[in-house]
């Protein structure tokens, strides 16, 4: 089954985010190879909530897709480029996902191949990605700040973070929510968000874009000291069945004592009389 896996990567220090840095150039000019990857995409991240065009230059990010759960495991560990990227950065964070639905094209493929999805999933990730028009770059960043901000306010929303490819058109964002309901309402509400895209179909600010939805197969890692898509997938869990009481037979009743049987008793005797000899 094809798995997913984001990978985020936080460098503190100067000389560290000049490293990372290098890498991203060097992938740039195709020096970088992940042999058993279908697919994978190197990206900086914005400040704020992350959907902004100002770098963060401490949080950088990898997508890759895999065959199966099992090669995204152990690649993302023990590959050469992920291995370096862990040795380097002071805190790294993995999500494993697997596709249920995806429509549009990334760089003119479709790298995701959508399963099944189960019939009430919890919690629910979606990503998008597009690459916006360089004459509209303007009007779609003119509306991000009323976006990030209802999106900063939604309780519901358990991670999220804005990432790019090319700063200002090559724009990727990523967000867990409880389920699916809670986050198609944030999408469909009256609102910033509802308005951005029905800006985005009239206008046509995106050259490409791609839409895909994933469940959750699990974590590796924290991220600002926690592990915060972990923790909604178990408050998302159902609570354990109580297992059910041991039946325990009530007590017999002791048996009453069982009554000797009953013997005549003769009235008490006269002395006999002696026989003559």
């Amino acid at each position: 089954m094809q798995t997913v896996t984001l990978s985020f990567f936080r460098f503190e220090s100067f000389e560290k985010r000049l490293w990372v840095i290098g890498q991203m150039t060097a992938n740039a000019l195709g020096m970088h190879h992940m042999p058993k990857a279908k697919f994978w995409k190197m990206f900086g991240s914005g400040t704020g909530q992350g959907f902004t065009p100002k770098p963060n230059w401490n949080v950088w990010a990898i997508l890759s897709v895999w065959p199966d759960e099992e090669t995204a495991r152990k690649q993302t560990v023990d590959s050469p480029i992920y291995a370096r990227w862990h040795r380097i950065a002071d805190e790294s964070y993995t999500v494993l996902l697997s596709p249920t639905s995806a429509r549009g094209k990334w760089d003119m493929k479709e790298p995701f191949e959508a399963q099944k999805a189960e019939p009430d999933m919890r919690p629910i990730a979606a990503l998008t990605r597009a690459t916006v028009k360089f004459w509209k770059a303007e009007r779609f960043w003119g509306r991000e700040p009323a976006i990030s901000n209802a999106i900063g306010k939604d309780a519901n929303v358990k991670f999220k973070i804005g990432i790019g490819e090319v700063p200002f058109v090559q724009q990727v964002t990523f967000s867990v929510w409880p389920d699916s309901k809670t986050m198609d309402a944030f999408a469909r509400a009256e609102g910033p968000h509802a308005k951005a895209i029905e800006a985005v179909r009239a206008e046509g600010w995106f050259k490409e874009e791609l839409y895909a939805r994933f469940r959750i197969l699990g974590t590796v890692g924290k991220w600002e000291g926690k592990d915060p898509i972990g923790a909604a997938i178990a408050e998302a869990a159902p609570a354990p069945e109580p297992k059910p009481l041991p039946v325990t037979e009530a007590p017999k009743p002791a048996a009453a004592p069982a009554k000797p049987a009953f013997q005549p008793q003769g009235k008490p005797g006269k002395p006999g009389r002696r026989e003559n000899a």
